[in-house]
């Protein structure tokens, strides 16, 4: 599945559009509040702008309704902070096609930037319309995807636009290609043992993950909420825990299916309510007691768990162990992190909470791979083949 990138391409004298990952959280103000993913879309942008290519940047942000409120969806905030990073002008579109984009594109000199507004602003986006992907596609001569997070997606800029572009090159960026190495590669050719930790809070999103990583791994470590339902499903006592009854009789297949395979937590850490100073107990799998709810692994499972990660050699990680945002009950996540960051495994963690927990207890440098993709690395990891980088050049 390896794709051509866009260091592979010659882009003197030539317009590159990227679609990039700007999907970046916006105070009230319209602030920008993290700008990781424009930090990550950098090395593809400047592989472009120091070889002399001109550059147009396409990305959605938020969900716009389209009822006279999208303003707080505007890209402008966006192109200010890439104006920061990159050191020069980068020129803003207020419309994504039309004439005003169109011109702008057109007086782009060797090393210009221009970032078009909100995708979602125009309603070809979401419909995967032909004639606005023909529109975006006829502003440039080489197409680049460097948008993980929307690789599962058949939006307009994912898969009609490359699709507008036939006879011209159409690449990968820098980010899409290191996620498609990692997530194929650990899928096809793990190093062994191959260790797949899945938390969060429902069985019913992980279910075909489950089921694909049964079948190519060592073991599938569980924890989060969903632990509860297949406590249930083993006749266990859950408490007021958050479950999934109708997920019951699944779990229970997922198990016999699994076996040995399938590790679940031997202890869970509980609270009498959904806080941080409530009261806590530590009890066996199963049995919670009327009124308490599992909020995190115990500690012998933690440490059983960071046992068999310990001997591991390629590690996939979604979802943390419990609720990781809220002391004392971070402490599963916390052990399950320092043993991936100790380990020797190539370790990818896949984007969402679990991304987000590693960031925060500070061993994201420790992991080979932090995805940029929640959606994304999951449908990858259920072995879904994505349409949009599918359509690419190979290399």
């Amino acid at each position: 599945m390896a794709k051509k990138t866009i260091d592979q391409v010659d882009v003197q004298g030539k317009t590159v559009l990227m679609r990039v990952d700007f999907n970046v959280p916006l105070d009230s103000q319209q602030a920008i509040t993290d700008d990781r993913r424009i930090r990550m879309a950098l090395p593809s942008i400047q592989s472009v702008l120091d070889r002399g290519g001109r550059l147009i940047l396409i990305s959605h942000l938020g969900r716009p309704k389209g009822d006279g409120n999208d303003g707080k969806f505007s890209l402008a905030p966006v192109a200010k902070r890439l104006e920061e990073f990159l050191g020069r002008e980068v020129v803003f579109a207020t419309e994504t096609v039309g004439s005003e984009a169109e011109s702008k594109a057109a007086n782009l000199s060797a090393g210009g930037v221009l970032v078009l507004e909100n995708l979602r602003f125009h309603p070809g986006e979401k419909a995967g319309d032909a004639d606005f992907a023909g529109k975006l596609a006829g502003l440039a001569d080489v197409y680049c995807n460097d948008a993980f997070g929307t690789c599962h997606r058949k939006d307009a800029s994912m898969f009609a636009v490359p699709q507008a572009m036939q006879g011209k090159p159409k690449v990968v960026g820098h980010l899409v290609g290191k996620e498609v190495q990692y997530l194929t590669d650990a899928i096809s050719q793990p190093r062994r043992p191959f260790i797949a930790i899945l938390g969060g809070a429902k069985v019913s999103d992980k279910i075909k993950v489950i089921e694909n990583l049964l079948g190519v791994c060592d073991y599938v470590l569980i924890g989060g909420a969903m632990a509860y339902t297949f406590s249930l499903a083993s006749g266990g006592q859950v408490g007021k825990s958050l479950v999934e009854p109708d997920c019951v009789d699944l779990a229970k297949q997922l198990m016999e299916r699994g076996g040995d395979k399938l590790q679940l937590p031997i202890d869970t850490h509980c609270g009498d309510d959904f806080s941080s100073d409530c009261k806590k107990q530590v009890v066996a799998a199963g049995q919670i007691p009327e009124g308490w709810e599992g909020l995190d692994i115990g500690p012998e499972t933690a440490e059983k768990y960071a046992s068999l990660i310990s001997a591991a050699k390629t590690v996939v990680w979604n979802g943390p162990m419990g609720v990781f945002e809220m002391p004392p009950f971070d402490e599963g996540t916390k052990r399950v992190a320092q043993a991936v960051a100790d380990s020797d495994s190539i370790s990818i963690i896949g984007g969402g909470d679990s991304a987000a927990a590693v960031e925060q207890l500070g061993f994201a440098q420790q992991v080979s791979h932090v995805s940029t993709g929640g959606g994304a690395s999951l449908a990858m990891l259920e072995g879904q083949r994505f349409a949009a980088v599918d359509l690419l050049d190979e290399a």
